[in-house]
């Protein structure tokens, strides 16, 4: 999959989103977001809610975390919604950012064909990679990356760092592939060649319910697989042209009222919430809550 036809597809899909971002005008608040956040819904959602309740319209630019930061640094975004803490910590520390609070979270999961090939289900993380490479040096196995600095990529190489592997030596490995594109791209891909692949919670389970994809979880929870979600608002200061009051009132909703709807969101039709709000974690969930501030950067 790293030949022409699937970089043209990737092109494509870049190029529609700028188009369908550059179409809609100069929206009341610009969000550069995740892809994870946004191909499942949750966000289309939370604005439609947002205009009910008097607020602005809010248009959103999906791409990968790394791409997302870009955006903003370029003037294109008042507000970030984002899953990658050391390169979040490095905006705020270059001054691109104003205001970063962390608005969600899930747990990112090691995903397999149901024949499991490596025989790494229920195994802890970091094991269960070293087995899925050791299966893939033997021909048994592949693994799918997301290849695209987004905050599934970034936690996946720290990953297999911590099992001892270079990513960038993985990439040299036939069984290594790259799909360079969004969660659910990859997914995709995964499921087709029967491979091994990192997501998070919320777009795996939506893909699951939709019948897209015939994959299994092989691990689940861990604070080596805790995925948070920040907000950042982009600092006016440094880049011109921010739409500040907007991104901070829109801020203010996913903390107050955003946070319920968080919760609720994908339990009818998915039976569990896709992702899950951080207010009152401290007290429902205390372990979690300390795990929460370690990941995120306040640990």
């Amino acid at each position: 999959m790293r030949g022409w036809p699937l970089k043209m597809l990737i092109l494509l899909l870049f190029l529609s989103s700028l188009s369908l971002w550059a179409g809609r005008g100069r929206p009341g608040i610009r969000v550069a977001t995740t892809t994870s956040l946004y191909e499942t819904g949750l966000l289309e959602y939370l604005a439609e809610r947002y205009l009910e309740k008097g607020g602005k319209p809010v248009a959103f630019l999906p791409s990968g975390t790394g791409t997302a930061l870009l955006s903003a640094k370029r003037g294109e975004a008042d507000l970030l919604l984002v899953h990658a803490p050391p390169l979040e910590r490095k905006f705020m520390e270059e001054g691109y950012g104003e205001r970063r609070v962390a608005i969600a979270y899930n747990f990112f999961l090691i995903l397999g064909p149901p024949g499991d090939p490596a025989g790494c289900e229920d195994l802890p993380p970091l094991e269960a990679l070293s087995r899925i490479a050791l299966a893939g040096r033997g021909g048994r196995a592949r693994w799918v990356s997301r290849g695209d600095l987004s905050g599934t990529h970034v936690r996946e190489n720290l990953l297999w760092r911590e099992a001892g592997f270079d990513p960038e030596e993985l990439r040299k490995e036939g069984w290594y592939l790259e799909a360079g594109a969004g969660m659910g791209q990859t997914l995709l891909l995964a499921s087709e060649k029967g491979a091994y692949t990192l997501s998070d919670l919320g777009t795996f389970l939506k893909y699951r319910k939709e019948g897209l994809v015939q994959l299994k979880p092989m691990t689940e929870r861990g604070k080596g697989l805790l995925n948070v979600y920040s907000a950042i608002v982009v600092n006016p200061r440094r880049v011109k042209g921010v739409n500040f009051g907007g991104a901070v009132e829109f801020l203010d909703f996913l903390l107050s009222e955003g946070q319920e709807l968080i919760g609720k969101f994908g339990v009818e039709e998915y039976g569990s919430p896709l992702f899950f709000p951080v207010i009152g974690l401290e007290n429902s969930d205390p372990e979690l809550a300390v795990w929460l501030r370690e990941v995120w950067g306040e640990g």
